[in-house]
């Protein structure tokens, strides 16, 4: 993929802006939405202000190498579910509960690093070949691709009996049309500028399609029309509501209706260890992919330079960081390598810009509604061209696999199946992701089959040496 900008390049102030912009839009959507589905009244704005913090730690720690924004995980979605199970709902100890399980989650990560920092990554490099991380990229990608269709019919979750076509169906997916249609124009027809910044002409576009049907809706007092909620600019919140003033206000305990104490106790922290801990070695896993597939992206090994250990470090405690203004422990988003892929803009310039531009943008609460108004169907135009752009990165990476080789093969195809068949193992709160499954048994299946990859040398000769004196004969 050829790049406008490289990583260290730096464009002019006003572009740089205007790539930070497409860069918050496209991992807006996820972002804040983990704190709206987590509920229990967690700020959206808040979980904006973590995720540009911990992508400021994330890019001190990788020295400023590596493009990639950390947004809310979904990854931990049941784990932040499990702080505030219970008697801990709404508490100031089940806030207490999120910190607390960012840095165990964390401290996963350091001691990873400081494994890596010692043992280096080519043991890495041989469980995880490009035979392995290739397909598992493109799961990534292909794993969310339900997703992507589901919300281009204005919908949040995919359906598996397929999504009957209404008048607000209907008018959402035209949405979603006019947003990709304008996006893929832009990226192939576009010249200079606008070939960079498709995400946000595509966006603007689809708002617009959206808002023409939302006026034609309220004039004609038809809910099916309504596109957008303009009544969420009625009840803005000015300043976030950050987790660390929630969590140690009532750090001595919470008195509920009923008269329970709500209290921060042993058990409660062995429940939270338990929700985050192995929730931190899946999400591993999708770091590694991820860093693969950005490395492939750029043609520069952050394995390698800045290295892992300090990729897992900036994941680490910018997570940590995150979670302590927002709740939502970070990770490196997957959007946000497609965007870097789509513009070819890999200035890592832009990645800083857009973390501040994150939380500065989290104390304007118009800029912040507005950004939490544009339709889910516009967001599902975009985020079919940039989960598609995941899917295909991580094909190319095994372009130049001998997928004639069984052994290959039975490999690609273990992981591809596992993935696109929706592999996903729940053990009590422990859940393991369709990537992670598919990743796991696409190693050990690499693992058994690579015994045989290598035949020796003179065995080759000696059944190479008769073919060649026939020849001569």
């Amino acid at each position: 993929m050829k790049l406008i900008y490289n990583v260290q390049d730096k464009p002019s102030f006003g572009k740089t802006l205007i790539f930070a912009f497409q860069q918050l839009l496209a991992i807006l959507a996820a972002t804040i939405a983990v704190p709206a589905i987590v509920g229990n009244g967690m700020s959206q704005s808040a979980a904006l202000f973590g995720a540009g913090v911990g992508t400021l730690v994330y890019l001190l720690f990788t020295k400023f190498k590596s493009p990639v924004f950390l947004g809310s995980s979904f990854a931990f979605l049941g784990s932040m579910f499990a702080a505030f199970a219970g008697a801990y709902a709404n508490t100031t100890v089940g806030y207490l509960g999120l910190v607390i399980g960012a840095i165990f989650a964390g401290l996963v990560y350091v001691i990873i690093a400081i494994i890596v920092k010692f043992a280096g990554v080519k043991w890495i490099n041989k469980i995880m070949p490009a035979v392995v991380i290739g397909p598992t990229v493109a799961i990534i990608g292909l794993s969310l691709a339900g997703n992507a269709v589901a919300n281009s019919f204005g919908f949040s979750n995919p359906s598996a009996d397929g999504y009957a076509i209404t008048l607000k169906t209907g008018l959402s997916f035209i949405c979603a049309l006019v947003t990709l249609a304008v996006v893929v124009l832009c990226s192939v027809y576009g010249k200079k500028l606008m070939k960079m910044i498709p995400f946000i002409i595509g966006i603007l576009a689809g708002y617009l399609c959206a808002t023409i049907f939302t006026i034609i809706g309220i004039a004609t007092k038809n809910p099916d029309f309504q596109i957008i909620d303009f009544s969420a600019f009625a009840n803005m919140q000015w300043i976030p509501d950050f987790t660390f003033l929630k969590a140690f206000s009532g750090f001595a305990g919470q008195t509920l209706e009923d008269g329970t104490v709500v209290k921060l106790t042993g058990e409660y922290i062995a429940t939270i260890a338990v929700a985050y801990i192995p929730v931190a070695f899946v999400v591993f896993a999708e770091h590694l992919a991820d860093h693969k597939n950005l490395s492939s992206i750029i043609e520069h090994d952050l394995l390698e330079d800045p290295g892992l250990s300090n990729t897992l470090l900036g994941d680490g405690i910018g997570s940590m960081a995150g979670a302590f203004f927002g709740g939502c422990p970070n990770t490196t988003y997957g959007e946000s390598v497609g965007c870097v892929a789509i513009s070819g803009n890999a200035s890592v310039q832009t990645i800083l810009y857009t973390a501040i531009m994150a939380i500065l943008a989290s104390f304007v609460a118009p800029f912040v509604t507005f950004l939490a108004t544009i339709p889910t169907c516009v967001m599902g135009g975009v985020c079919i061209t940039l989960y598609g752009f995941i899917a295909v990165s991580g094909l190319k990476m095994i372009q130049k696999t001998d997928l004639g080789d069984n052994r290959n093969l039975f490999t690609v195809s273990v992981i591809l199946i596992a993935g696109v068949g929706g592999m996903v193992m729940m053990f009590g709160q422990i859940t393991l992701t369709k990537v992670a499954c598919a990743l796991i048994l696409g190693i050990l299946t690499n693992l058994i089959l690579s015994k045989k990859k290598e035949e020796p040398q003179a065995e080759q000769a000696e059944q190479a040496e008769p073919e060649e004196v026939k020849t001569e004969e």
